[in-house]
């Protein structure tokens, strides 16, 4: 499978250094608006994961490392790109300016065979969640939208949670601070965004009860969810307090999500007793990890506590997607 990455930030860089010298993906090009020696220097040092362990170098707009050479390519046009040229199948879609069928289709137009997102994308773009609906995916699905890294976590844990009845949920995402916030106060559309992230816990707006309805329509007006970004560049920690129609005990609620985690959902869902705080599930590949020692039940009323990396974590089920759709 021949993989070209269009869009070079958090998670397209991070997805080249997974997947430059994965066995089973030959990683061919990389598009960004940046200087190409810039891109090699935040590929190598990145403060979050660390220094890329191989060596690497940037000659004649080639990236080498470990043995590889990809194509550094500079165009805001992605119509320019030789997608056919290059025999691309996938591309990956990580810029965040062509999330709609229209914008990714530019790439299938260019003679890539398939596109997947890196984020939820529009309403006319089919949204699947790994491990949850990716066996409705077909060969003929051109382009797909994988979900965010919060509608990941959430998905899995409302799937199992409906086999006792959920009346209603709320969601409070505690996620790191991300590009879209400014370093120092700045005007932005949503005035809490432009506030300066690493200095306040801010409340965002997010569109996560839209694409959890999509996937639950059963659950239409049932849900809400905000964001909470705090000052931490990594990790992000899901509060779910959900009203459930039957009573259960916080030792029921463990024992499903523990077995969950051993059996149809491990490799996605993680259980944990651990002590933990955001910092210990860098770079963890899970979806979801469920944090037992905090779950409580009062009544009906269940609160449940999770963690994810939101980088790593996702581009783990962006990897999972890959190799899926290589099957096909």
């Amino acid at each position: 499978m021949r993989i070209a990455i269009n869009g070079m930030g958090r998670i397209g860089r991070l997805l080249f250094r997974r997947l430059v010298n994965h066995p089973d993906i030959d990683l061919v090009a990389v598009n960004d608006i940046m200087e190409p020696a810039n891109l090699e220097y935040l590929l190598r040092y990145d403060s979050v994961y660390g220094t890329f362990p191989p060596s690497m170098a940037l000659e004649n707009n080639q990236l080498k490392t470990g043995g590889k050479s990809v194509s550094v390519f500079q165009q805001s046009d992605p119509t320019a790109l030789p997608w056919k040229d290059l025999g691309i199948d996938v591309v990956l879609e990580c810029s965040g300016m062509f999330t709609n069928k229209a914008g990714a289709g530019i790439h299938l137009q260019g003679g890539a065979k398939k596109v997947l997102l890196s984020t939820t994308g529009s309403a006319d773009i089919p949204l699947m969640i790994y491990g949850y609906n990716q066996h409705a995916l077909t060969a003929e699905t051109p382009i797909l939208s994988p979900g965010g890294c919060m509608t990941n976590c959430s998905t899995h844990i409302l799937y199992i949670l409906n086999a006792i009845g959920i009346e209603s949920v709320q969601l409070n995402i505690l996620h790191s601070y991300t590009s879209r916030q400014e370093l120092v106060d700045a005007p932005h559309k949503q005035f809490r965004r432009g506030r300066a992230a690493a200095e306040s816990i801010i409340p965002v707006e997010i569109d996560l009860q839209t694409s959890l309805e999509k996937l639950f329509p059963m659950m239409a007006e049932k849900i809400a969810a905000v964001s909470t970004r705090v000052p931490v560049a990594n990790g992000a920690m899901a509060d779910f307090t959900l009203q459930l129609k039957n009573k259960v005990t916080k030792e029921e609620i463990n024992k499903l999500f523990r077995t969950a985690a051993l059996n149809e959902y491990k490799g996605i869902l993680e259980y944990t007793e651990d002590p933990l705080v955001s910092l210990d599930i860098k770079g963890n590949t899970h979806s979801v990890i469920v944090d037992g020692t905090l779950t409580t039940v009062v009544g009906n009323h269940l609160k449940l506590i999770t963690w994810f990396d939101n980088e790593y974590g996702y581009t783990s089920r962006m990897i999972d997607w890959l190799l899926y759709m290589r099957q096909l």
